[in-house]
């Protein structure tokens, strides 16, 4: 297995009301507009991360910690080469001259495959 910290830098901002993903399964979060900010998109993402939780501390790793399996690993880091390519061939097609609507479809490839990317899980 594989260990991931995610403990995020103190100094950024954390994200505004409408753009949180799921702390378990990245699929988006619906926040609401008032109260506690939601961080799981369902309750079996929410009992999920419950688990593992409690399965950390009895394993006494410290808190904040991922266990990805090396499936998991592997399919993250195909996701993330997946993204830098797309971002590759944006900056590519940029320096080209290519066409707005090339440029627009291949911005939207981006997108796409950055949330792909974010998922942990």
């Amino acid at each position: 297995m594989t260990s991931v910290d995610t403990d995020a830098p103190a100094d950024q901002p954390p994200p505004r009301r409408g753009e949180a993903s799921c702390a378990w399964c990245g699929r988006p979060v619906d926040e609401g507009s008032t109260g506690r900010r939601r961080r799981y998109c369902r309750r079996s993402c929410r009992q999920r991360a419950y688990e593992q939780r409690q399965s950390l501390r009895v394993r006494e790793l410290p808190e904040g910690t991922v266990v990805l399996s090396e499936a998991e690993s592997g399919d993250l880091m195909d996701r993330m080469f997946q993204l830098r390519c797309a971002c590759e061939d944006l900056h590519t097609a940029i320096l080209e001259g290519e066409d707005a609507t090339e440029l627009a479809r291949m911005s939207d490839d981006l997108v796409a495959a950055a949330r792909r990317a974010e998922r942990l899980r």
